[in-house]
Order: C-alpha cells, then structure tokens, then sequence
C-alpha cells in the first residue's frame, strides 16, 4: 500500500532556477505588450498544432472507429488556434480571465498550504494572498482589463513563483510506501495448506 506527500526542499537547483524566473518575470513586466503577443500567438499555433496533429490521428485510425469525435475535437482546436491568431485582442482579454480562475485558485492553495504549514507560513501566506487578490480584482472587473494587462499578470505571476522558489523551495513528491504484516499464527490454529506437517 503506498502513498504520496508534497513536501518543500530549498536545494541549490531550487534556487538557481527561482532566481532565473525572477528574472523571466522582471522582463515580462517590463515588456508587458510584447509579453502577451507572444503568448497568444504561442497559444495559437498550439492550438493549431494539436489540431493538425488530431485530424491525422483521426484519419490513421478511420478504421478503428472514434472517427467523428477525433475530427471534431481537432478541428475546435484549429478553430480556437486560427482565432488566437487573426483576434489577438479577443483572445488577450479571454485569456485574461483564465489567468485570473488560475490565480485565484493557486492563492487559495497557498493559504490553505499555509494553514496546515509549520514553516514558511509567512511566505506562503504573501504569495496566497497575492494571487488570490489578483485573481479576484480580474475576474470582479476592478479595472479595466487592457491589452497589457495578460502580460502585467504573467509577469507577476513568474515573479511571485521565483521568489517562492528561493525562499521556501520547491515542491518534491515523495512515495510513501507501507507494507502489510501478515497476522500472526497461533499456536492451536492448524497449519496452512500446502505446508508440510510434521510427523515422528
């Protein structure tokens, strides 16, 4: 019988790479525009990429059947692709509101992470509350959701995540395997079948 527990390490790594993403975050917030371009555009060729790539699953496995389904999910996602890329002012501002769900509940994770923490409370219950103030000002409309504003939020999204990563670590999964022991045989019980039995 086995299970998992999430725990926290600060290692060098940890650092190194929190420190690489404070950085990613410094230049997206300093290049906000450019910033959410990129990321609609790099959405939208996904998007069109796991469309093409669905449609030719579908027609290799016509024959198998789910035909249908594979061409229909495919071709939402050409669709959704080929949006991104022709409105990318429509598509900021929806992916504005996606960020702003995701935000809302990694800030609620964190400070329920910080309820039940016995270090680090502190910084778990900044970043909580960070993002679930982000994501409520986003999704409650408290200001006017501009071009820049999806690369504002993924900028202070990457710096928040950084500056975790360097004060508290990252989180390692760790399998915690138990093993059952078989009861013990009394005394006066018969021995069990297939074991040889004693004889004089």
């Amino acid at each position: 019988m086995s299970s998992f527990a999430l725990t926290r390490s600060r290692t060098p790594w940890s650092v190194a790479l929190g420190a690489v993403l404070v950085v990613i975050g410094l230049v997206i917030l300093a290049n906000a525009v450019v910033a959410t371009r990129v990321s609609v555009q790099f959405l939208g060729w996904m998007l069109i990429l796991a469309g093409v790539a669905g449609l030719v699953s579908a027609l290799i496995g016509i024959r198998s059947g789910g035909f249908a389904s594979n061409a229909l999910g495919a071709g939402v996602f050409l669709v959704l692709g080929l949006m991104c890329l022709r409105n990318v002012e429509a598509a900021a501002v929806t992916l504005t509101l996606i960020a702003g769900s995701l935000f809302l509940l990694t800030g609620i994770v964190r400070l329920l992470a910080a309820a039940v923490s016995e270090g680090h409370r502190a910084v778990l219950l900044l970043s909580g509350a960070l993002g679930t103030a982000l994501g409520l000002a986003v999704l409650l409309n408290l200001f006017d959701a501009s071009y820049a504003l999806l690369g504002i939020l993924i900028g202070i999204q990457t710096l928040g995540e950084g500056l975790t990563m360097i004060l508290v670590g990252g989180i390692t999964v760790t399998a915690l395997v138990t093993e059952r022991v078989a009861p013990s045989q009394s005394v006066g019980d018969p021995p069990a079948s297939g074991a040889p039995s004693s004889t004089r």
